[in-house]
Order: C-alpha cells, then structure tokens, then sequence
C-alpha cells in the first residue's frame, strides 16, 4: 500500500474513533450530567400558562413534565373537563418522547404521511398544546395544556408559561 495511503487511512481511523459517542464522554466516567427544572421553575410555568387561559376565558389543565416525560407539575382550573389533566400530562411526554412540539407531530403523522403509525403508541397526543422546554441547546422539559377550544391556543398558553420562566433558564 503506498505510504502516502496508510498513514491518510490510519488518520481517518484516529479522526472516525475520536468522533465517536464514547469519545465525547469524560473519560472513566460512567455518568452523564443533565440539566432538569426545578419544582419551582415547573409550578411557576405550569401556573403562567393556567393564568394566561383564563384570561383569555378557557378553563383548562396544564402539566410540566421532566425531560423524561414524568409530570413535575400540574394544575386543573376549577372547571376544566374530567379529560384535561391526563391529556395534558400526554402533550407534555408527547413532545419529549418525540422531541417535536405536538403542533408539528399533529401535521406529520396525518393519515396518509410516512409517521401516521406513532398516533398508535400509546399515551401519543396528536393535536397542539405540547410545546418543548429548552435551554443552552438541550430539552429539558415540556409543558401541556388542555380544555382551549383550539390546539393553537393551547400552544399560546403553553408558550405564556415558559414565557414566565425563560430569565430562569440558562440558554
């Protein structure tokens, strides 16, 4: 093999390995750091986006859930229908299991598209009011509303509740 070949071989090999998943991990460690809200950042947002509901006259639940998909926070206003806490709970792990706003899930897996078989995982909610929490570039939570007349004003309302607690968040 010509000399000029195996050492661009052997570096391509050295540059492939350094770009590797385990190259990026600290080395010896077996654990990963992530960043979650606090149960206080997840009430704050969570009672933003009940209060912006209201005052636009729905009576709705909102949760935030972790960015596992587990609720950290949840409200139901007082006449919000039986239905709204779990499909709120069900935007919010929605969006964080699929790593896409509900809003956008909803178009792409419409009868017909390539991803309409997710609408059978269970738990999947394919209208809007699941939005993602991000911050510095990772998800770190989502946040669900539900009982708006609309997918879209749920979305607005989940928007007001990360609204409130975006100086809290480290983009």
């Amino acid at each position: 093999m010509n000399p000029f070949l195996r050492h661009a071989t052997a570096a391509g090999a050295l540059l492939l390995a350094a770009a590797s998943p385990a190259a990026f991990a600290q080395a010896g460690s077996g654990t990963h750091t992530i960043r979650v809200l606090t149960p206080e950042a997840a009430l704050k947002a969570t009672n933003a986006a009940l209060l912006d509901c209201r005052r636009r006259g729905y009576q709705v639940a909102v949760a935030v859930v972790d960015r596992f998909g587990v609720t950290q926070a949840m409200l139901r206003d007082r006449f919000a229908g039986p239905h709204t806490p779990d499909t709120a709970a069900n935007k919010g792990w929605t969006a964080v299991s699929f790593r896409t706003n509900t809003t956008e899930l909803a178009r792409a897996t419409q009868p017909g598209q390539p991803s309409s078989g997710i609408r059978q995982v269970p738990r999947f909610i394919g209208v809007g009011g699941g939005v993602l929490i991000e911050a510095g570039g990772s998800i770190i939570g989502a946040i669900g509303v539900s009982g708006a007349p609309t997918g879209d004003a749920d979305d607005d309302c989940a928007k007001a509740g990360i609204a409130a607690i975006k100086d809290e968040l480290e983009f």
